[in-house]
């Protein structure tokens, strides 16, 4: 009798032990996350906005915009080299020492950024400097993103990993809330001489004390329990080449993965770099009054990321993204004519709908994303295909989307047309895709 007793008690200390470390996982995988994409949201703002008059100004202001949004670009570009790289090392080290290197190389590339002379001061080093920095950025994002995700998924619950997944969902846009206020704040503080001259280097300067504190929660996380149990069997997680895993047997699960984040990935980087230019430059609307705007509409963000989460977990994974992909379809033919309104009111309430059915997604792709791969190939094939997209379609879409809008003597119908196009493709590659709600996240098979 004694030894049930014992034993009852030494399962339930274990439960017990494994629900607090899910809740340290997700806290560290989500204030950590929220900090880096601090410093990643932070440039895109400002690369909207400031970088092209302080680091290319000796071009025409389109010209200058679209190499300054070239810049931005180019972290993007680098995530899926950081994808490949990180995602290998953590799928063979574990994914806990590859988020502490990756914060890390965030934090003092953000920090340098806040030091860089402009083009006045050093010329033609200037924007080098300002894309090598930022190639770094990406370069470690491409890792630390899916790190992240699968820290948290992989020691949660089955029941609760929707959940978990949607709270890693609200990184993003609580990044862009901090980034766009610390902006607002400044630039309502300070002459727009001052701002130009040093303030936008403040936030970028101080996110290096917020990235020591992300630090600090990761040291106490443990290893995932998927992980640990794969080093068990046989080692395979250090022998293993989760690469050429990934091509030979889920070569298909990572290109429809891909293909389906397109919409969402372009998107995003619509509303929250784009917009920003579109409503200040083609509106007429202020900078400040563009900040609150974002910063509304990153509000809205947050609650579709949760809602896409716990939705996920009642109804699957399929069914809650199918819901998000065609709501985000009719935010997108109606979202420049509400625009051109210039309303207020509308503005906000339109832009909060389109960014919150975007996140909606985004909510559900980090346990999506977990469940269609194995775990000794799970970090590389999510990273892949979050990457790649990011590359395909994110970080172009801003460049693309001032192209064409002065290709089209400023109207918006082509840019709808380009987005409306990709959300078709993501919505197919959701409906032809199956499901993984409960999918066990210990398997180890690579067929």
């Amino acid at each position: 009798m004694s030894t049930l007793v014992d034993s009852d008690l030494n399962v339930e200390a274990q439960s017990t032990q494994a629900q607090l470390m899910a809740r340290r996982a997700v806290a560290g995988a989500t204030v950590g996350t929220a900090l880096e994409w601090f410093d990643f949201a932070l440039y895109g703002v400002v690369a909207a906005t400031i970088f092209p008059k302080l680091f290319f100004p000796s071009l025409d202001p389109t010209a200058s915009l679209l190499a300054s949004l070239a810049s931005f670009w180019a972290g993007l570009a680098a995530r899926p080299l950081g994808a490949v790289i990180c995602g290998m090392l953590g799928d063979r080290w574990g994914r806990r020492k590859l988020m502490l290197i990756t914060v890390s190389v965030m934090g003092i590339s953000s920090f340098l950024m806040g030091l860089l002379p402009t083009y006045a001061q050093v010329g033609i080093i200037a924007p080098t400097l300002l894309v090598t920095l930022r190639i770094i950025q990406g370069f470690a994002l491409g890792g630390e993103s899916t790190g992240a995700q699968l820290m948290a998924v992989e020691h949660a619950s089955a029941e609760r990993r929707g959940w978990y997944s949607g709270l890693l969902g609200i990184c993003s846009p609580l990044s862009q809330i901090l980034a766009n206020f610390s902006l607002f704040a400044l630039a309502g503080l300070l002459s727009p001489d001052a701002f130009e001259s040093w303030g936008w280097r403040v936030p970028f300067l101080a996110s290096f004390v917020l990235v020591l504190l992300g630090i600090y929660i990761r040291r106490k996380v443990s290893e995932t329990p998927a992980f640990e149990a794969l080093k068990k069997d046989g080692q395979r997680a250090r022998v293993s080449n989760p690469l050429g895993i990934v091509f030979k047997y889920h070569w298909r699960t990572a290109l429809r993965l891909t293909l389906f984040f397109c919409g969402p990935a372009a998107l995003f980087y619509l509303i929250v770099v784009f917009s920003l230019s579109y409503l200040t430059k083609q509106l007429g609307v202020p900078k400040q009054t563009g900040f609150m705007l974002l910063m509304v509409a990153n509000v809205c963000a947050i609650v579709g990321a949760l809602a896409g989460g716990y939705l996920s977990d009642r109804i699957g994974r399929k069914r809650a993204l199918l819901l998000g992909s065609f709501c985000t379809l009719v935010c997108c033919l109606i979202y420049f004519p509400i625009l051109g309104q210039n309303s207020l009111a509308l503005t906000m309430a339109m832009m909060g709908a389109f960014l919150g059915f975007t996140q909606f997604q985004s909510g559900i792709q980090p346990v999506w994303f977990a469940e269609s791969f194995p775990t000794e190939a799970r970090y590389t094939g999510s990273a892949l295909s979050y990457s790649g997209a990011n590359l395909l379609t994110g970080g172009p879409m801003p460049i693309v989307a001032v192209a064409l809008l002065g290709a089209f003597q400023g109207s918006p119908w082509a840019i709808v047309a380009v987005c409306g196009s990709l959300n078709l493709l993501s919505f197919l590659m959701i409906a032809i895709s199956p499901e993984t709600k409960g999918t066990p996240l210990d398997r180890s098979s690579t067929h």
